[in-house]
């Protein structure tokens, strides 16, 4: 059991942002089902109790648990909700970070979660329809999240293909469109608030990909805050610094680049040196050749030539040693 925690742990730390917040999600709905579970075996409910996580439309109820705005992303309400969440959220967070970093997946997600939110507790407490509906409606889920992920891509890269099974490749601008186009159509039924909020969170993904376009990254408060969270969570003592010292003396800059010049000095005459002599030490040898092609055989011409193309080698091979050499010993 605890190699199996251990490897779930590195996973999670070497993992994708998109990975991350799978396993984050899913971490949250196994323990609040088995919670429940193991209350529902002595016949106990505690269902009241999570929703204290779950975001309220009533205003008056989000007063008395604001941190709502950010849990309810984190919740789902069966195995079939998260498991097509976690889809989407799988295949448009590889997509998404094609184009953007992995803070911007990280703050958009949260971003249209909040803005998701926030349009679904106006829309209860604005139109009529609703208001009957807004003390006891409440709602979970990381729909508005993910939808934000896919709108934010599909602003990006609108001409991208997607392939779907049973309807061939389509371009991620009109997968977009019909998605949002579907909560439209179906805003007053049943589940009006997640279409609501898919709305708000779909309205955050192209706010967000056309401001940065313009040089303006709205995530990066989020980023911010997650970042101070991070650090104060994870919080160790720093350890003093060692010091180190190399020899007895300081070496001013002066002296070093002195020095240092000195060494390039010295290498460049050395290969001058060895570029001259072998230079013209090939002219000889190959006037030489030529001479005695005339009244020697081919084959020693040949061997001749041979030799002479080992000696130019050794001396390049010398060059870079020598070259090589000396930076190393600058490093």
């Amino acid at each position: 059991m605890a190699t199996i925690i251990t490897d779930l742990k590195e996973t999670f730390r070497r993992g994708n942002i998109y990975i991350q917040l799978i396993y984050i999600n899913v971490a949250v709905f196994i323990l609040t089902t088995l919670t429940e579970v193991m209350f529902q075996l002595f016949n106990r409910s505690i269902a009241g109790v999570f929703e204290w996580l779950e975001l309220p439309a009533s205003v008056l109820r989000f007063i008395l648990q604001p941190w709502s705005l950010l849990t309810y992303m984190f919740m789902h309400a069966g195995f079939m909700h998260i498991l097509f969440n976690m889809l989407w959220l799988y295949w448009f967070g590889a997509l998404f970070l094609s184009f953007f970093s992995a803070k911007h997946l990280r703050g958009v997600y949260i971003l249209g979660g909040i803005c998701g939110g926030l349009l679904y507790m106006a829309a209860y407490n604005i139109f009529p329809y609703f208001r009957p509906m807004t003390d006891d409606s409440f709602m979970l889920g990381a729909s508005a999240s993910v939808l934000a992920i896919v709108a934010a891509t599909a602003y990006r890269e609108p001409n991208y293909p997607i392939r779907l099974l049973l309807f061939g490749t389509i371009r991620l601008k009109y997968l977009a469109l019909i998605v949002i186009g579907t909560d439209l159509l179906f805003i007053t039924s049943s589940n009006a608030g997640g279409h609501i909020a898919h709305l708000g969170g779909a309205l955050a993904g192209v706010w967000f990909a056309a401001s940065l376009s313009k040089g303006s990254d709205l995530t990066s408060w989020i980023n911010k805050c997650l970042d101070t969270l991070v650090s104060i969570v994870s919080f160790k003592p720093r350890k003093p610094k060692m010091k180190v010292h190399y020899g007895t003396g300081k070496q001013k800059d002066y002296d070093y680049n002195a020095r240092k010049k000195a060494q390039s000095d010295e290498i460049d005459r050395i290969l001058d040196k060895l570029k001259k002599s072998g230079y013209e030490r090939l002219q000889r040898k190959r006037k030489a050749c030529s001479t005695r092609v005339n009244v020697k055989p081919m084959e020693n011409g040949k061997r001749k030539m041979k030799n002479e193309n080992i000696t130019a080698t050794l001396i390049f091979s010398f060059h870079l040693s020598i070259f090589n050499y000396y930076n190393e010993a600058s490093r």
